[in-house]
């Protein structure tokens, strides 16, 4: 008799061998558990689909989107706002030679004087030379080197209006000729060309923000 048959048992009762009967588990409880975690999964995803519908049919993306928007034009406000203003000449710091380049007497003298009161430099006052004299159509023509595209050229540009503006090779960006041409009447008024030398100084705004409606 095996040492594993209890007292008293044998025959068909009577166990033999040396080792004890493997124990399985049961399957009963890992289908309840695999059942209860479907179930909280399914759940989770009805509520989800219900809140999606909700924003759907209340306008809850719109308003999101709007907010967004409006919050990409205060940006773009902003950057254009801080941008620094352009650093100009002063018209003292802009040498201006006066050449008539007109069949009209005493033009260059009286637009240089004019020019002098409204705080520019004077130079040379005189006729032009032979390769503008009566060759200017319009009212007049700025010249002057191509470092001062940017700088005494625009501002000497504000006091006559419809001008031409033109560089040349000459060394000194501060210094500027004003060819007085066949259409010139006279300077533009003192108030308009003071705020189109302000309007200068102002910084443009960027193409991406007078693009956007907000």
């Amino acid at each position: 008799m095996s040492m594993l048959t209890p007292p008293g048992m044998g025959g068909k009762y009577r166990i033999t061998g040396d080792k004890y009967p493997r124990m399985r588990r049961s399957r009963g409880r890992s289908r309840i558990v695999l059942a209860v975690v479907a179930s909280v999964v399914a759940v989770g995803l009805i509520g989800w689909g219900t809140l999606q519908l909700i924003d759907v049919f209340t306008g809850g993306g719109d308003r999101a989107s709007a907010a967004g928007a409006t919050r990409d034009c205060r940006t773009k406000a902003s950057a254009s706002s801080s941008a620094s203003p352009k650093i100009l000449p002063k018209p003292g710091q802009v040498t201006v030679n006066v050449f008539n380049a007109t069949p009209r007497s005493g033009l260059a003298k009286q637009t240089a004087d004019e020019l002098k009161k409204r705080g520019f430099t004077i130079g040379d006052v005189g006729n032009a030379t032979k390769a503008y004299d009566k060759k200017v159509k319009g009212p007049g023509l700025l010249l002057g080197a191509k470092g001062a595209t940017d700088a005494a050229l625009p501002v000497l540009g504000t006091q006559l209006s419809g001008a031409e503006l033109k560089t040349d090779t000459r060394a000194k960006p501060a210094e500027v000729d004003l060819i007085i041409g066949t259409a010139f009447k006279q300077l533009t008024t003192k108030a308009d060309a003071d705020k189109a030398l302000a309007a200068l100084a102002k910084p443009s705004p960027t193409s991406a923000t007078s693009k956007k409606h907000c």
